[in-house]
């Protein structure tokens, strides 16, 4: 088996993730901590503590104990009960149970309830964190909080966060292979793009490079329209349109890299010349990233980056942002600490952001995205090098 592994994290990195979540478990008296994925987009937790993603919308529990073994409930035939012992491949794993569960299959809600229990027998009493209860199925919460009413429930999530957000030299590495994985992808598409493809065709492209590199999994996003019109990338439904001489055509690579990193990197080209329109916007939108980038110091609230960014783009006549235009990245897509009002977390050495200021005119659609890494020096640092420019073809 150790010869299928894509890229596998190194045990000394996983052992220093256990040791800081267990540290910081203590300061908070936590006994065990519970988390639960289904997807290898945004289930960052799972991945972190086993280095195993969650895939196919298969539920995949983890049992994270302060002083022992992890336990795992996922996707297996019923009645599997492995006891593990340094497994090269489950590592940190001491039991392993499988259940033949589906979330579209209601009436097998509880059979990784039923297994997480079993895994939690020793910590009836004991106080249980959760991790990202937006993700944790209503099923599992609710059966174990019916079955053990001696333990108390607390929302955990930030413990992992912060720790999670703040990248290690090994995680670092990865990263930079991702994003020069991206690049690859970007350049294969501007080789490539010619009228007569579909939307999706050259998101094939951009797939088919990434994935000898790595890549495991990803969102593309992508659109193409006439130059004066404003092409917004659209999720696969909607890339069915046929690309035309002189179109413009934008796209969005957001996938993972070795080791199960997530970054982006979106640009756009066209079959011919830019507006002047789409050059000026464009030269804007490159503005409002360097903004945002000269804000991003260690211990910088994101709420006060995100209210002077919006400053600056009502003084430039531009729309206030109202959705999401930076954030953190790692093993979820979106992952703490999101440059916006809401977020508590602040701004750390060894982060990494993707930073993507984006707005529609009538005419334009006018956006950039890359990723940046705050190093341990507190400076942020470009990991792209693909251009940053609108590419005439």
């Amino acid at each position: 088996m150790l010869e299928r592994v894509n890229s596998p994290i190194s045990t000394a990195e996983l052992e220093r993730r256990w040791a800081a979540i267990r540290a910081a478990m203590a300061q908070r008296k936590i006994d065990v901590l519970l988390a639960q994925g289904s997807n290898d987009f945004m289930n960052g937790y799972v991945k972190y503590l086993t280095d195993f993603p969650a895939t196919n919308g298969y539920p995949f529990t983890v049992i994270f104990p302060r002083d022992e073994a992890m336990v795992t409930v996922g996707q297996g035939p019923f009645g599997l009960d492995n006891k593990l012992s340094n497994d090269p491949i489950r590592r940190g794993v001491g039991r392993q149970f499988g259940s033949p569960s589906y979330t579209a299959v209601n009436y097998t809600s509880t059979y990784d309830a039923e297994l997480a229990l079993k895994g939690l027998e020793k910590y009836a009493g004991a106080t249980i964190g959760l991790l990202g209860t937006a993700q944790l199925s209503y099923a599992m919460v609710s059966y174990l909080k019916t079955h053990l009413p001696r333990a108390t429930f607390v929302d955990a999530s930030d413990l992992v966060d912060e720790i999670k957000a703040v990248k290690s030299p090994e995680e670092i590495g990865l990263i930079r292979k991702m994003a020069a994985l991206q690049d690859a992808a970007a350049e294969a598409v501007a080789k490539a793009l010619r009228p007569g493809m579909r939307d999706a065709d050259v998101v094939e492209i951009a797939r088919a490079a990434s994935t000898p590199l790595g890549s495991e999994q990803g969102w593309y996003m992508a659109a193409s329209g006439p130059v004066g019109t404003a092409a917004v990338m659209q999720p696969p439904h909607l890339q069915n349109r046929v690309i035309q001489p002189g179109d413009q055509f934008c796209i969005l690579i957001e996938n993972n890299g070795p080791g199960g990193f997530y970054g982006e990197i979106g640009r756009t080209f066209v079959l011919g010349k830019a507006s002047q329109e789409m050059k000026d916007e464009f030269a804007f939108v490159l503005e409002a990233q360097r903004f945002t980038l000269d804000l991003l110091k260690p211990g910088a609230e994101p709420r006060d980056i995100f209210e002077r960014y919006n400053d600056f783009m009502h003084k430039n006549g531009r729309p206030k942002e109202n959705r999401l235009y930076a954030h953190g990245q790692g093993y979820d897509m979106v992952e703490r600490p999101l440059i916006r009002q809401d977020e508590t977390l602040k701004v750390g050495r060894n982060m990494l952001f993707a930073v993507h200021p984006t707005y529609v005119t009538p005419g334009t659609y006018s956006w950039v995205c890359d990723n940046w890494l705050v190093n341990d020096k507190g400076e942020v640092e470009g990991l792209h090098k693909f251009p940053q420019r609108i590419t005439e073809l």
